[in-house]
């Protein structure tokens, strides 16, 4: 059965171990605007218990098409019946009005499996996991082709950036094919949106109030508001943001609105790279290819060695946030210096102004050179004196220990340290009386730190970390696109993410705050 009819791009995946539940989560689906949905059969101990539910909601919901998945034990699913029975649990779906069926590469190859239960009956998305990494695909695809089928379904583990690559370069490699291209786990998310750009039959995304089937699946209100992938794309300037940790970062959020603001076709994506694996993400994005990136936690300084060429400033700051592509060639700059002098200069002379930078990683660096560039007199605190030392000695600073930094007053602090990131909202690197007249705190989730609060109590002026956020984010934009940055929406899509990412934090516990 061939796709006549295309199915909706974004299909929720539904896995529930009752019947009534699983009911209940597929109409507040329904009810919230979606109308793909996979019922994962093999959850329930009776897979037969899903047959009525399919009748009832197609009976509330007709417009809606359901595809329906009896994934067996020993093809990591959870059904324990024979091949026979899954088929005959899935042609009673199809019965009971189910449009699709999942039927894995396993089942349909053994020799008595009865597939004429549903040939030409409902499309047929044949499918194919790995839960252990990504192998060699083409000949897993010739594999597949044997078995004829409406759609094939590739889901493999990505174990390193560019295994997306791999899978992904499967709708090149057989471009009238109809195929699902996805890998699991955090590092394979940019699949789960460019299967669709690149020509996929759809994506998958995890229900609204309940964990998704897969490691790596987000909501699809994510997918459609923030990526969106239901759209139809020509040929999309591919963006992203490369970290570890990156599931807190509020760059896609900021940039990708910045994009849909100025009308750029293009797309920006997190993309989860181990400090190990710089290289292996460099085929990566010259394959993808991707225009530029932004680059943070831990990568900003080994980065450089990856690059062709980079501006005298950032080799002498020794680290590198955004990373574009010219002539062919990959280019490094920094735009820290604008997310620190813009919102400083609006506040105070910096020229001879006294200023204590706390920290010395690659934030604390670039406020460092940029403010000697600037004018002012530097000090330098943190907690590990060896390492403030030494870049103190390269920008000719005062190498202060905190208790001394503590006695002293001066114009500006600028706090470059994770200390009062979320979660650990209630620590703060200063003891005593915080030591500047004017306090700039980098951490930016929260918005407000305790930093900040005890500054503002103490009749300090404070300015947020999410200002020079904005402001080194509008740089990159405008380095990215060559169009001016929409700073007023940035600054609504930033806000707005942060707002949401606390609250999940707060209900889910997460670990890691927001990065520059």
């Amino acid at each position: 059965m061939t796709l006549r009819a295309p199915l909706p791009k974004i299909c929720i995946a539904l896995g529930l171990p009752d019947a009534s539940r699983l009911l209940e989560h597929a109409r507040r689906e329904a009810d919230n605007g979606e109308r793909f949905l996979e019922f994962r059969l093999d959850y329930l101990p009776r897979p037969e218990d899903g047959l009525p539910v399919i009748r009832k909601f197609l009976e509330l919901h007709p417009g809606a098409t359901l595809l329906a998945t009896c994934r067996r034990h020993q093809n990591h699913g959870r059904f324990n019946g024979s091949v026979e029975e899954q088929f005959r649990i899935l042609g009673a779906a199809v019965d009971a009005g189910a449009r699709a069926v999942d039927v894995e590469i396993e089942s349909a190859e053994m020799p008595l499996a009865p597939m004429h239960l549903l040939e030409g009956k409902a499309h047929i998305i044949l499918s194919y996991h790995n839960y252990e990494g990504t192998p060699a695909l083409d000949p897993l695809m010739k594999r597949m082709l044997r078995v004829p089928a409406s759609a094939y379904k590739i889901v493999t583990t990505a174990r390193k950036p560019s295994d997306n690559l791999r899978v992904l370069s499967l709708a090149r490699s057989y471009p009238k094919t109809p195929l699902i291209l996805l890998a699991m786990t955090e590092m394979g998310f940019p699949t789960r949106v460019l299967c669709t750009v690149f020509g996929g039959v759809y994506t998958y995304a995890a229900p609204s109030l309940t964990e998704g089937t897969a490691s790596g699946q987000v909501m699809a209100r994510v997918l459609r508001n923030l990526y969106r992938v239901d759209r139809a794309w020509k040929s999309p300037r591919l963006y992203g943001v490369i970290a570890d940790p990156v599931r807190h970062s509020i760059s896609p959020a900021v940039h990708n609105r910045a994009l849909q603001a100025r009308r750029v076709e293009g797309l920006y994506l997190p993309f989860l790279v181990s400090p190990l694996q710089l290289k292996d993400f460099f085929v990566l994005a010259e394959k993808l290819p991707l225009a530029g990136f932004s680059v943070t936690i831990p990568h900003k300084h080994r980065i450089m060695r990856y690059l062709d060429s980079s501006d005298p400033l950032t080799k002498r700051i020794g680290a590198v946030n955004t990373v574009y592509r010219k002539a062919g060639r990959w280019r490094g700059t920094n735009t820290d210096a604008d997310g620190i002098l813009i919102p400083l200069r609006k506040r105070i002379r910096l020229a001879k102004a006294s200023v204590l930078i706390a920290g010395n990683g690659g934030t604390a660096r670039s406020a460092a050179f940029t403010l000697k560039d600037a004018g002012a007199k530097l000090a330098i605190t943190g907690r590990n004196i060896d390492r403030v030392r030494a870049l103190a000695k390269l920008v000719d600073a005062e190498a202060l220990t905190m208790e001394q930094a503590e006695a002293r007053l001066f114009d500006v602090l600028i706090h470059a340290t994770p200390v009062g990131m979320w979660p650990h909202t209630e620590n703060c690197l200063f003891r005593g009386a915080i030591p500047a007249s004017v306090v700039f705190d980098l951490v930016y989730t929260p918005q407000e730190t305790l930093l900040l609060k005890r500054a503002a109590a103490e009749g300090r002026q404070v300015i947020c970390g999410l200002e020079m956020f904005l402001e080194q984010a509008a740089r990159q934009f405008e380095i990215f696109t060559g169009e001016t940055a929409p700073r007023a929406a940035m600054e609504r899509a930033a806000c707005e993410a942060l707002r949401e990412q606390e609250e999940q934090l707060r209900l889910h516990g997460g670990k890691h705050g927001g990065t520059l």
